[in-house]
């Protein structure tokens, strides 16, 4: 090693050590507020790091805008909220145009940006909105820009969206087509607490002062640890083990007796946000360099939105889950 190499190195260690650091902090801050749903916030942390966007699903009342909510204070984001309705339009989120005259008398078209154009945008409730308003948003999530009368604006750095969704009341609703739900880098389902920390939950939200976290990141630091997860190293079996997983989960390509019941399965871009995601996690639990450990967790968030079921298996009582489950156990070594 000559001493520039040994120069990076220690720069890189040095990083790394600032980064899990902040990381932590932010974990603690984070836990404060949301109780009983670690894994939940683990899996927002994790899509946040990796630089992608999150679909939070989950019955009312499970703190997803809280904890949306939160991050926006202790990662240093601008975080807005839009309530997704049938009625809203595209430029609602988006912005529009307006004709405005100046003192000279002359008039003008002035751009007035939406809430897109924060760096952390909660969609609540995404299947409510139309096809065109949902299409709009997810354009934008993928270009990270935005094209108004001709002209492109663009999306602020960092930018993600933590889009949410019920899963119980379904009439007039638009469910997300499989095309758009493979925008998001994750899936991540929100359940009920345990009871330990649904009493935790009783007696600290009931009383006379309501806790707050404080900020232990900014933008300029999430930026940073982005980069640093492209730039960490990965194992050639890890690597591997992406692929085997992934090429397992189509018709034809896998196990046939796994695969009977799947209709499609994941292309390319799953594999790609299964290696983020794997690199973003080890971050969060405090390592550079992922494991298998990080895929096997992470196969389920990162497959579940990009597969789908024939009608036969939906109608025997199979599940999305349960095939993935066996999946990771045939071929996560």
């Amino acid at each position: 090693m000559n001493a520039t190499d040994a120069i990076d190195a220690s720069s890189l260690s040095r990083e790394v050590e600032a980064c899990l650091g902040l990381i932590a902090s932010a974990r603690v801050e984070i836990g404060s507020v949301i109780f009983g749903q670690d894994r939940v916030v683990d899996l927002a942390l994790t899509v946040l790091l990796a630089g992608g966007h999150g679909l939070l699903i989950g019955v009312p009342g499970l703190a997803k805008t809280k904890l949306v909510e939160t991050l926006g204070i202790v990662i240093g984001l601008d975080a807005l909220r839009v309530q997704f309705t049938p009625d809203l339009m595209p430029s609602d989120i988006l912005g529009s145009e307006v004709m405005e005259e100046g003192s000279d008398g002359k008039r003008a078209f002035r751009f007035i940006r939406g809430p897109i154009f924060a760096q952390l945008l909660m969609a609540d409730e995404i299947n409510r909105a139309s096809p065109r308003t949902q299409s709009a948003l997810l354009q934008a999530m993928q270009e990270h820009h935005v094209t108004v009368a001709g002209v492109r604006h663009d999306l602020p750095r960092p930018f993600h969206v933590l889009a949410t969704q019920n899963p119980l009341e379904q009439e007039g609703a638009y469910p997300l087509p499989e095309a758009q739900l493979d925008r998001f880098l994750l899936q991540i389902d929100v359940g009920y607490p345990d009871r330990a920390a649904e009493r935790r939950i009783l007696i600290e939200t009931t009383g006379d002062r309501d806790a707050r976290p404080s900020p232990a990141m900014t933008a300029k630091d999430l930026l940073a640890a982005q980069r640093l997860v492209r730039r960490a190293p990965i194992g050639e079996r890890v690597v591997e083990t992406i692929l085997d997983l992934v090429r397992a989960a189509r018709p034809g390509e896998g196990d046939a007796d796994l695969t009977k019941g799947i209709g499609w399965g994941p292309g390319p871009r799953a594999a790609q946000a299964l290696m983020l995601a794997a690199r973003a996690r080890a971050l969060v639990q405090g390592r550079l360099s992922p494991g298998i450990e990080d895929v096997e967790a992470l196969a389920e968030p990162a497959l579940k939105h990009r597969m789908a079921l024939t009608f036969a298996a939906r109608a025997e009582g199979e599940t999305i889950s349960a095939v993935i489950a066996r999946l990771v156990s045939k071929t996560v070594q």
